[in-house]
């Protein structure tokens, strides 16, 4: 019985002391936070080092595939350059592509994280990108070829950087499409309208100017001058200048979706009221000047200078719109000043 006493007593110590061990665990919680504190600055650390790597890959990625988007690209790339040079219309193209840049650099406070990895719905969009190009080869669009370019670009950026990145990126990249000509027939169907309505408005300013002007088809008979109002001077090359304008103007300025609609809609009436102005200059200068060299140089640098006009109208209309719609901080400002 003594025995069996002593194996329970010392069965019930060794139960108490285990009991203790448990309880000094639980009662001393300082040594759990800490480590959970290690933990917790551990995987707070740990996505900074291993986030640089994902980008390192997708940047070089991006790389290798704009090389390889450069070299398929290359025969339309020539084409379109040749067409920078020799089309008025389109020499705005080299500028397309440093200003999408500069977009894109405006609004990198806003760029999301790059998720790295090959995004499926980026593949499926780049596979319809291929057949689209494919079929333009097949069907003679050639049009259709150099359209594919922003999309590739766009595609490729879904691939590499994920859908949020895109989607962040994808106004700036929008802006790739002005550096692609116009189909010949669509660039034909609207260049005709514009070069009557370029003529009559530039007839009509003219006589409101006390000039003895006179229109009969896309000839303005201006005293014994004779301005022809040809194809290159329909506006088209105003029109693609001033609605590429108004879009960057649209992406740069801070307003609400409603006012950068109503700035894109304007370059309507800007384009055709910087068109008008441009030939009711030449006018006055082929007056004032004679020779054909001295007529020419006035022709381009007026054609060129009806760019920074439009610039200056869409100014005003900026100025314009924030004196009648004014934010909601600077009216509680205003009310506080006056309290």
């Amino acid at each position: 019985m003594r025995k069996k006493r002593r194996i329970l007593n010392v069965i019930r110590s060794d139960d108490q002391k285990s009991e203790k061990r448990l309880g000094n665990r639980h009662s001393t919680p300082v040594p759990q936070t800490r480590a959970s504190d290690d933990r917790d600055t551990n995987a707070a650390s740990a996505p900074t080092v291993t986030a640089s790597l994902p980008v390192i890959w997708v940047v070089l990625a991006t790389f290798f595939a704009l090389a390889a988007l450069m070299w398929s690209y290359w025969p339309t790339w020539t084409s379109l350059v040749a067409v920078w040079n020799r089309e008025p219309d389109y020499s705005h193209g080299w500028f397309v592509i440093p200003i999408t840049l500069y977009l894109l650099w405006s609004s990198r406070d806003a760029m999301p994280r790059f998720q790295s990895g090959f995004h499926l719905s980026g593949l499926v969009f780049l596979g319809i990108v291929v057949l689209m190009r494919g079929f333009s080869r097949w069907a003679y669009f050639d049009f259709m070829d150099g359209w594919t370019i922003p999309l590739s670009a766009i595609a490729l950026a879904w691939v590499f950087c994920g859908r949020a990145w895109t989607g962040w990126a994808l106004p700036a990249l929008v802006f790739l499409f002005f550096m692609i000509p116009l189909p010949f027939r669509l660039e034909n169907e609207l260049s005709r309208p514009l070069q009557f309505i370029a003529t009559n408005l530039s007839c009509y300013s003219l006589q409101l100017l006390g000039q003895p002007a006179i229109a009969e088809g896309t000839t303005i008979l201006l005293g014994d001058q004779q301005l022809e109002v040809e194809r290159a001077c329909s506006g088209l090359r105003i029109f693609m200048g001033v609605f590429a304008l108004a879009y960057v103007y649209a992406f740069l300025v801070k307003r609400v979706w409603w006012e950068r609609v109503i700035f894109v809609l304007a370059a309507i009436p800007i384009a055709l009221i910087s068109n008008a102005t441009r030939i009711v200059v030449t006018g006055f200068f082929y007056q004032w000047f004679e020779g054909e060299t001295a007529r020419r140089f006035t022709h381009d640098w007026v054609g060129f200078a009806m760019i920074v006009f439009a610039g200056g109208l869409f100014g005003l209309l900026l100025f314009y719109m924030r004196c009648l719609v004014r934010d909601t901080e600077s009216l509680d400002q205003l009310a506080l000043q006056r309290v």
